[in-house]
């Protein structure tokens, strides 16, 4: 039966091998995206690997000696260097992963993309911050990311020891990976978006010319085939063009591996060697898709296998009820209890928020046919042309099968649009202070240890360098205040864009950083006094330098590297408002790249499905359509048909998909954080708007064949 089911899957000419190609097309693309899928998965392990390797435990006792290690953070134009000071203590201490021996005092190590940095710009911007020998490159077993910026730099166990957060440790770079559960749940989620419209592909496609297959597989069972055997057959015509997409997708995926490790999925692009597949992997997606999809086929002809004579008893199928819509309004009414109940504990918040967005998805699948079937109603109680009643009473009769199709769509959108609203709203708020803005230009270095006083050569220093406008100490406050204010400044020290004083005060209470977390610099603030005396203010010890410039880069850079250069054993080097925060926002505009890659390949995949459901329409109503065509009825209605069936419940369906996604997006900010959403940006209109077009014009595309099989000689031999 196996050879037979082969001769069979050819032997229908030109529409087996057109329908075995597209069988094929859709498995190499759900096949590639899969293994895209576990390499990533696999990448983001590696990189977590990497990342304990960068911060070690303190770890001591075994035959090595001890390493002095500490790991402080720096920046330059917004980006974040790592640099890691070492000191060995002895001949058999270890040496830091990605670099041949430990660095010696006045020695250094740079990762390629800092080298990079340093040559591009000035001395007094950023190489000077790294004084002494340059020992070459760090490797990527060291480094995260091609594009991380790392120093490790050698020094005397007394002066590593002396730094911030130092340790002792006696192994580096075999500290298993924790498993990040957040980054596996999201890449999970993204497999799901991405991977739900290509099944439907793939069993849109094996449905291809159903009504024919159907047909043939009965005559098959009144000539004495039996179920088993049908069920061979089926599985053998699926399985040998799985088989084929299989072996193409695997092409794919290595050929553009490369170009895949590129893309920031967590904010970073991984080295094309972490894209990888290990023999368990490859085995699964190898045997599993091919598997899935005989499984599929079956399912699919389900119909044949339970009589020869039950292709023949077609019936309109029950319209769908209400009762659909149930999950929907759970999961946002749970949304909606969030907003006055919170749980304290994030395993709580787990809890209640994942299974809230997991109802609306599930509702959205479920409650799709019934908004199908309403849309439909509504479609042809204002219809006014009969291109619009007959498809409008088309997709009214069969719901299901008018929704099936484009239900990947409803489920990519909405998961993109949860995804992109929590993080466009999240970016708003948590991200870097305008350029040009008091915030964006104002350096703040924190003392580690308390400082007795500042030289005035520094301050000297620092008003040498052009674009500074300010330099000020901080003191520390004696007096514990709940306000933040943990400084304090003599009011004539205070510079006028940070704020003043009450009328008479003389000394004031401040920020270290002369302006409150999350609040912009602003010279209406009016600062609360200090229960202290000028010359009680010059015995207090100085907590952090605070220096206005212009804003510009170079004022910037300059500014950090004299600071870094006068107090050496900082623990965050010296920085701008936006520099925390960039970090964060640029790791989640990588999420919501991805998201937007997500969209894109959703609604490509869908159109495909869309194409394959109104090409499979097309060829098993092709004598409805030739009877029509004979009665009188143009082809541009007929055309016109075809379009509203298949674009009506697409554009629905999207209407409806982002719209619960940005209301659960709104319902999950006001809840987790305070946060009123913001709309996403023109990038997320456009895409969806080009996806949606793209869509429309691959169904246009399947029109002209309207034509061709609806002709009289259609009528006559049906």
């Amino acid at each position: 039966m196996i050879r037979f089911g082969l001769r069979l899957a050819v032997a229908g000419g030109r529409e087996a091998l057109t329908r075995l190609a597209i069988i094929a097309a859709a498995v190499a693309i759900g096949t590639g995206l899969l293994l895209t899928t576990v390499a990533g998965v696999n990448a983001v392990n590696a990189q977590l690997t990497r990342y304990a390797s960068i911060y070690p435990s303190a770890s001591t006792g075994g035959d090595a000696d001890p390493l002095w290690w500490s790991t402080r953070s720096d920046y330059f134009h917004g980006r974040q260097i790592i640099r890691i000071d070492v000191a060995a203590s002895g001949l058999r201490a270890p040496t830091p992963v990605g670099i041949p021996s430990t660095p010696r005092p006045g020695e250094y190590y740079a990762s390629p993309a800092l080298r990079e940095l340093v040559a591009a710009h000035p001395a007094d911007h950023l190489g000077d911050r790294y004084p002494g020998r340059d020992l070459g490159t760090v490797d990527p077993a060291g480094l995260t990311s091609p594009d991380t910026l790392l120093a490790i730099v050698g020094g005397t166990p007394d002066q590593v020891g002396e730094l911030p957060n130092a340790r002792q440790v006696t192994s580096v770079g075999d500290t298993p990976a924790l498993p990040e559960t957040t980054v596996d749940l999201i890449l999970g989620v993204i497999a799901g978006g991405l991977l739900f419209p290509v099944l439907i592909f793939i069993g849109t496609a094996t449905r291809l010319s159903a009504a024919r297959r159907e047909q043939r597989f009965a005559a098959m069972r009144l000539v004495g085939a039996t179920p088993k055997q049908i069920s061979v057959v089926a599985a053998v015509e699926a399985t040998a063009a799985a088989v084929a997409g299989t072996v193409v997708g695997f092409g794919l995926f290595y050929a553009f591996r490369g170009s895949l490790a590129g893309i920031p999925f967590t904010g970073m692009p991984f080295f094309p060697n972490d894209m990888s597949l290990g023999p368990l992997d490859a085995l699964l997606v190898g045997l599993g898709v091919p598997a899935g999809a005989a499984v599929a086929a079956q399912v699919s002809l389900r119909r044949v296998r339970i009589s020869p004579l039950g292709v023949t008893r077609r019936v309109t199928p029950r319209a769908p009820r209400a009762y659909r819509l149930i999950p929907i309004v759970l999961g946002v009414a749970v949304l909606i209890f969030a907003l006055g109940f919170r749980p304290e504990t994030s395993d709580g918040q787990t809890a209640l928020f994942l299974p809230a967005l997991l109802l609306v998805m599930a509702g959205l699948v479920l409650a799709g046919p019934w908004l199908t079937m309403v849309g439909a109603r509504m479609m042809a109680r204002y219809a006014s042309r009969p291109a619009t009643l007959i498809a409008a009473r088309r997709l009214a009769d069969n719901p299901k099968a008018g929704f099936r199709a484009i239900s990947g769509i409803m489920l990519a959108l909405f998961v993109t649009s949860v995804a992109v609203g929590v993080i466009t709203t999240i970016v708003a708020n948590r991200g870097p202070a305008p350029i040009g803005s008091t915030d964006a230009g104002t350096v703040t270095t924190v003392f580690d240890e308390k400082a007795p006083s500042v030289p005035d050569t520094l301050f000297a220093e620092l008003h040498a360098i052009t674009g500074v406008r300010s330099t000020t100490a901080v003191r520390e406050n004696p007096v514990l205040t709940t306000s933040g204010d943990v400084g304090v400044i003599a009011c004539t020290d205070l510079p006028s864009a940070y704020g003043r004083c009450a009328e008479g005060v003389t000394v004031a209470e401040v920020p270290m950083g002369l302006s409150l977390w999350r609040e912009s610099a602003s010279s209406t603030k009016v600062w609360n006094a200090a229960p202290l005396t000028p010359d009680d203010l010059q015995r207090l010890p100085v907590i952090s330098i605070v220096v206005g410039t212009d804003g510009s880069a170079a004022a910037v850079e300059r500014t950090r590297t004299v600071l870094e250069a006068a107090y050496p054993t900082f623990w965050v080097g010296p920085n701008v408002p936006g520099d925390f925060e960039s970090d964060f926002a640029d790791t989640l505009r990588g999420w919501e790249q991805l998201a937007n890659v997500i969209i894109i390949a959703s609604l490509a995949l869908a159109g495909c499905s869309l194409a394959v459901s109104v090409i499979g329409g097309l060829s098993e109503r092709r004598r409805p359509f030739s009877l029509l065509r004979l009665s009188g009825a143009p082809v541009q209605v007929l055309r016109r048909v075809v379009a509203l069936e298949s674009a009506v419940p697409m554009l629905a369906v999207a209407a409806v998909a982002i719209g619960m996604g940005l209301l659960a997006a709104h319902l999950f900010l006001r809840a987790q954080m305070g946060y009123t959403l913001t709309a996403p940006g023109a990038g997320f209109s456009v895409i969806v708007v080009v996806g949606l077009a793209a869509c429309l014009g691959i169904i246009a595309s399947t029109l002209p064949l309207l034509e061709r099989i609806t002709g009289p000689e259609t009528a006559r031999s049906e």
